[in-house]
């Protein structure tokens, strides 16, 4: 992806708003606006058409959570969630409404331009044995929104279940004696026919839905 990378900093304390604003600026990274509020979070993404937003979850008016929800449904801007918690409870309705990731507020610096840039390529910014404890914690199984799995070949099917349970690409190309490319285009396709944003979203689908276990590990 060429250009320069755009964001909006959303927090209710100027100070974090400004912070976050200079490392990114000192890292390249371009701040079009600044946010107070979820309302105006919503505003400066339609104004301004940013590629990521750092999106505290905590505000006035407007949540972060809904903020996130209305952003993923209008547009390809994503979502990273500022949260001050590890595990958050509201971390996990935020991933379901369509954030791609979740950063603590005592990031070093290093760590917060470089999500944002990961988050910017098209990767979800949670390990995946983090993104599974958060679903395991907070899932209710048969409350998502329902998507037509029958389009999933049985490979796409088996590598949707195994990425929910935790496996890296890595891990799924060890697991299936396949090529890291090949595993890459699987999950892309698993994406595309569920039309999900990100893996966060896939592996929130496979709890919600029951193809995982919580607790349980994959099948060897």
């Amino acid at each position: 992806m060429s250009g320069p990378l755009r964001v909006v900093v959303a927090d209710d304390q100027a100070l974090v708003r400004s912070g976050f604003g200079m490392i990114l600026a000192a890292d390249g990274i371009e701040v079009v606006a600044e946010a107070a509020n979820g309302v105006q979070a919503v505003a400066a993404v339609r104004r301004t058409a940013p590629d990521v937003v750092l999106m505290d979850i905590r505000m006035p008016e407007m949540d972060g959570i809904e903020a996130t929800r209305r952003i993923a449904a209008a547009n390809r801007t994503r979502v990273l969630i500022l949260t001050t918690y590890d595990l958050d409870q509201y971390v996990y309705a935020a991933l379901t409404a369509g954030a791609s990731g979740f950063l603590l507020k005592d990031v070093t610096p290093e760590h917060l331009a470089a999500a944002v840039r990961l988050v910017r390529a098209g990767d979800a910014l949670l390990a995946p044995a983090i993104t599974r404890r958060l679903v395991e914690r907070f899932t209710r199984p048969g409350e998502a929104i329902h998507r037509d799995l029958s389009d999933l070949t049985p490979r796409e099917l088996e590598v949707l279940r195994l990425m929910a349970a935790g496996l890296s690409n890595a891990e799924l190309a060890d697991r299936l004696v396949l090529s890291p490319a090949t595993v890459k285009t699987h999950v892309a396709r698993i994406l595309s026919k569920l039309d999900l944003r990100d893996r966060v979203q896939a592996v929130v689908l496979a709890y919600d839905l029951g193809l995982v276990t919580p607790g349980r590990p994959p099948a060897q």
